[in-house]
């Protein structure tokens, strides 16, 4: 899958990828990994399906809100304080597009409520995934009720109308994230002098040399001052320790020195 697909196999824990092929194997009744290398060659189309399936991440909207409510009372604020003419988001591993997607909601509620709608024009927001698949059920932009399970009600009823059974998002809020296939291993950084950025339960499958790597290339693409969010069960390591100061350490918010 490294030669077919691009995939970097040694940047990630070999037990996580043990655990995703097998899911992979059972589904086609491959009972050795023999069976399956067989299977790959005679299927192409299966290195799609097992690419999806080593990088898939679990999402919804607001996941762990309190992380979100803590984007918006510390880091919103500080973003609209800048004077550049443009403030860019980036969700790095957005999936299906439920993080980027609750980080417009947030930055929209907070204009709206200012009064100041017209802020949003300087808002570019982008979510990059390795899987085109998952990057075209962001851009159709319907999900059903798993995905709103740590949504609060007043943001549900406001920002997500319902569609023939599905939930969809505001015209005005949607528009706002556009998304684009991104490694974050292999390929240049999307976009430069980053103010937040935040990837989220995607580092943890990384070795760890894979993952200091990456802690110091965020490092590198933030503008000064800019902001970093992991995931819950992520933290900094090796030199990026002393690249950041901690704004929420339970949160896993962080800046950039």
């Amino acid at each position: 899958i490294t030669s077919e697909r691009g995939f970097r196999c040694s940047s990630y824990k070999d037990k996580c990828l043990r655990r995703r092929i097998a899911v992979r194997m059972r589904a086609n009744k491959s009972f050795t990994y023999w069976e399956y290398s067989a299977l790959l060659d005679r299927d192409p189309l299966e290195y799609d399906r097992l690419l999806r399936a080593l990088t898939i991440n679990v999402t919804k909207f607001f996941r762990n809100w309190e992380t979100y409510a803590a984007i918006e009372e510390r880091v919103m604020p500080a973003l609209w304080e800048r004077s550049e003419p443009e403030l860019r988001v980036w969700s790095a591993g957005c999936s299906s597009g439920e993080e980027p997607y609750s980080l417009a909601v947030l930055m929209h509620r907070q204009a709206a409520v200012s009064g100041e709608q017209s802020r949003l024009d300087r808002v570019t927001l982008l979510g990059t995934d390795i899987d085109v698949d998952c990057l075209a059920e962001a851009e159709r932009g319907f999900y059903g009720e798993p995905a709103f399970t740590d949504t609060p009600r007043a943001l549900r009823e406001e920002y997500f109308p319902q569609v023939a059974g599905l939930s969809t998002i505001t015209p005005e809020v949607k528009r706002m994230v556009r998304f684009a296939r991104h490694d974050v291993l292999e390929e240049a950084p999307p976009m430069r002098d980053v103010h937040l950025l935040v990837c989220r339960n995607v580092i943890i499958y990384f070795e760890r040399d894979a993952q200091e790597e990456l802690f110091e290339r965020f490092h590198r693409v933030l503008a000064p001052g800019g902001f970093l969010v992991l995931g819950k069960v992520e933290t900094l390591l090796g030199k990026a320790r002393n690249l950041f100061s901690a704004v929420n350490a339970r949160e896993r918010i962080f800046r950039k020195l």
